[in-house]
């Protein structure tokens, strides 16, 4: 290695307090609108039991070894997954260039970050719209007039999205044990205590067994390559993996931590949430006799009218949209730590001024995808692209 790899190397970050703490983080990455929005949006369209089952093969035959080499590569390098990649390759004897993979994944995930926090910040809206008592006697129509409403106004979309990106800055700048570990801390329990109460409130006032023959009762005719290959993509996407997060944070985990048994933890708990929060949702869709082939409008159009019409829809809509910000949340701090952890090790960065540096251009590329809603609508600039033709209806 050459003078700037070995000062590189010499770079310390701080690492997790405990084994507990690591796997509430590893666990929170995982953990996002992927298991609470899209698994149920993903189930509802793609044949109920059909996806779950191709779904948990691929978590379970695919994901688990990724995530195992990913930790494993990140607490070896004991850096950014940038700096990792680079410095683990010219270990090894191989080019340098590995670390234009590392940029990838990093790069890659910071854009979908500036969409993600757009989508979060829905859930933020919506969930002062069920306090304040807006679900009250919806119906189909009335519902998607209401999200159309939300969509059309780019001001208030643009606000939501500046506190969510707001909110992930604040934590991230604060390091690993003032910001992340204590956010963890706080919102892991949060999560799965919603979580099991939203599913006690489902088995009580939904049709619950609906909702579990839907989820776990397959039809073999619905697998398609199609099926097989969303599956895939969602096993990706809920276990962050390819996106530099895992890895950046396998470079904070202490020697004495068994790498395979804590991805078995993450694992579990990231598929364990996915399908608590089917059980959750798809019992109060039947109960009240709405589509659970509502594609994305599931959460934001089909099931406020559910919480208009149930009793204590009011705090139970509430609690939903906040278990969705929550799950958001701790998929977007873990989604920007690569890049402030890249930005401590070159050039003399401090934590602060990274993240929110890395804040503002995702609140500004975000605007994009706020714009795309409304005053940017019908604009396509790679329309050009056959497969990009069409823009898909979120309402």
């Amino acid at each position: 290695m050459n003078e700037g790899e070995i000062m590189q190397r010499t770079t310390v970050h701080e690492t997790w307090s405990s084994r507990t703490v690591f796997l509430l983080a590893a666990i929170g990455s995982a953990v996002g609108l992927g298991n609470i929005q899209r698994f149920p949006q993903m189930v509802g369209e793609n044949g109920g039991g059909a996806f779950v089952l191709i779904y948990l093969i691929c978590v379970f035959v695919i994901g688990v070894p990724l995530l195992m080499a990913e930790l494993m590569i990140g607490r070896r390098g004991r850096q950014s997954a940038i700096t990792t990649m680079r410095l683990v390759a010219v270990e090894e004897g191989h080019s340098p260039r590995w670390t234009y993979l590392g940029w990838l994944g990093v790069l890659i995930a910071f854009f979908v970050l500036t969409f993600y926090s757009v989508i979060a910040g829905w859930g933020l809206d919506y969930m002062v719209k069920s306090l304040v008592g807006q679900f009250a006697g919806l119906d189909a129509a009335r519902s998607n007039a209401l999200f159309n409403g939300l969509l059309a106004d780019p001001l208030r979309l643009a606000f939501w999205h500046a506190v969510f990106i707001g909110l992930s800055v604040f934590v991230v700048a604060r390091g690993v044990h003032k910001g992340l570990e204590a956010a963890v801390n706080i919102l892991m329990p949060m999560l799965f205590i919603i979580l099991l109460g939203l599913v006690g409130y489902a088995m009580v006032k939904g049709d619950f067994m609906a909702g579990v023959n839907f989820l776990f009762a397959p039809d073999f005719s619905k697998i398609t390559g199609k099926v097989i290959m969303l599956a895939v993509g969602q096993s990706f996407f809920t276990l962050t993996l390819g996106a530099g997060a895992m890895m950046t944070y396998g470079a904070y985990l202490p020697q004495n931590v068994s790498i395979p048994r804590a991805v078995s933890i993450i694992a579990l708990s990231d598929t364990a949430v996915a399908l608590l929060a089917g059980l959750a949702l798809f019992p109060i869709v039947f109960a009240f006799g709405l589509d659970p082939n509502s594609g994305s409008g599931l959460a934001f159009v089909t099931l406020p009218v559910a919480f208009g019409q149930m009793t204590g829809g009011t705090i139970v809509g509430a609690l939903f949209f906040m278990l969705l910000v929550i799950a958001a949340l701790t998929s977007i701090i873990a989604t920007l730590e690569p890049l402030v952890a890249w930005g401590e090790e070159h050039r003399g960065f401090k934590r602060s001024t990274t993240a929110i540096v890395a804040g503002i251009i995702a609140w500004v590329l975000g605007t994009g995808t706020v714009f795309s809603f409304n005053i940017w609508k019908g604009f396509y600039p790679l329309g050009w692209v056959p497969v990009l033709r069409a823009k898909p209806s979120l309402a």
